[in-house]
């Protein structure tokens, strides 16, 4: 019987140093008041170059991400190995603007895929769309702007960027992820993931788009997607997650005086999840899909949709996926009971991937019990183990 609630299993790849160091962190980051204050002085420090990356390195860099470089992630890859949890490499650098550096993204997200290739602890490469191009380029372009001439050849080449990466995963036979992002600029993702499962997906399912449903429109929006793959012939690739932009979409929304795009309830927000669970299970030979999600209902939820449809746990078109440092009652038991799981491993360099590691900060602070779930099962297992 599948339950989250076994900590001996849940925490079966933490020794008792690294359970006091997770038993921390959470502590701190229950605090808003501490993420806060700790965000501005290490975004500080950080620029003055004060020496505090060997503190951010030991402590919630190796919370949450696999290591600075590729070949650090090595460790965490072999880690999860060992309770058949795969691991999905995210280059979690943000923010750039230039060329050089949306190209350079571009290339590492293609060595990612390289490493994958041919090893099944490595089931999946991901990027965002904004490692490369610009931010305001994407937002024009989703609200179907005209583009002056070096626009068209700028969204030309963010076009080849995309293509060249589901071209090589494709070539690898590797499942990529087009993570999904802010409402103002997802139509044009939309358009570019679409594209790309046109071309790619035609024998079985190689790139995935991202649909958040914390939005009002997502649900409707995975059911036409479909249609149109069906209408097309080709294999169709689904990660379902909540979203990760709530506050910054209703402040635009609010500021800009439009309707907010985000469901008015977090009850609204898990009944359409769940329903775009049950919707990809009913079409499962044909759509392929990643559970991305920290709620323990709608992981049960959709344990509980595959014994009904008699799918296999291990059935190669569901994963579950959770992030590395969070979740683990969920991604080891889950693994543990013969489902398939990913954890998405983040690395890059460390002050490259700050933005990353206070928002996940942000989000232990913000969701309401997930810190207190975590820093609770903990306890459990630090008792168990004095025990």
């Amino acid at each position: 019987m599948l339950s989250f609630d076994n900590t001996a299993i849940s925490f079966s790849g933490k020794s008792n140093k690294d359970l006091n160091r997770s038993y921390w962190l959470f502590k701190m980051v229950a605090s808003p008041t501490f993420v806060s204050i700790g965000k501005s002085l290490t975004t500080f420090a950080i620029k003055m170059h004060l020496p505090i990356k060997g503190i951010i390195k030991a402590t919630i860099f190796k919370q949450f991400c696999g290591g600075e470089t590729i070949e650090e992630c090595d460790k965490a890859i072999k880690d999860l190995a060992k309770f058949k949890i795969g691991t999905i490499l995210d280059f979690s650098v943000e923010g750039k603007e230039s060329e050089k550096d949306f190209d350079a993204c571009c290339l590492e997200t293609i060595k990612t895929v390289a490493k994958a290739k041919g090893d099944a602890n490595i089931p999946f490469c991901v990027f965002k769309v904004t490692g490369m191009a610009r931010l305001g380029l994407l937002e024009k372009v989703s609200a179907k702007n005209i583009l002056s001439p070096e626009e068209q050849k700028e969204f030309e080449r963010i076009q080849n960027r995309i293509d060249s990466i589901c071209k090589a995963a494709h070539t690898a036979g590797v499942p990529i992820f087009i993570d999904a992002e802010e409402s103002w600029i997802q139509e044009a993702i939309d358009n570019l993931a679409n594209e790309m499962m046109r071309s790619y997906n035609m024998q079985k399912t190689i790139v995935y788009n991202t649909y958040q449903l914390y939005r009002k429109d997502r649900l409707s929006y995975l059911k036409k997607s479909f249609e149109i793959a069906q209408g097309s012939n080709y294999f169709f690739g689904a990660k379902l997650v909540r979203g990760a932009y709530m506050e910054k979409e209703r402040l635009r929304a609010t500021a800009k005086n439009y309707p907010s795009p985000i469901h008015d309830s977090k009850e609204a927000t898990d009944k359409d999840y769940d329903a775009a669970l049950e919707f990809c299970a009913e079409h499962i030979s044909r759509i392929a899909i990643c559970a991305g999600t920290h709620n323990e209902n709608s992981s049960m939820k959709l344990a509980e949709l595959m014994r009904k449809k008699t799918i296999q746990p291990n059935n190669k078109n569901i994963y579950f996926s959770q992030l590395l440092g969070m979740s683990d009652h969920i991604s080891y038991n889950l693994a543990n009971a013969e489902y398939n799981v990913a954890k998405y491993v983040p690395y890059g360099p460390i002050n490259e991937v700050l933005p990353y590691l206070i928002r996940r900060a942000q989000e232990n602070t913000s969701v309401k019990g997930q810190t207190g779930r975590e820093l609770n099962l903990i306890m459990k297992e630090k008792a168990r183990r004095k025990l």
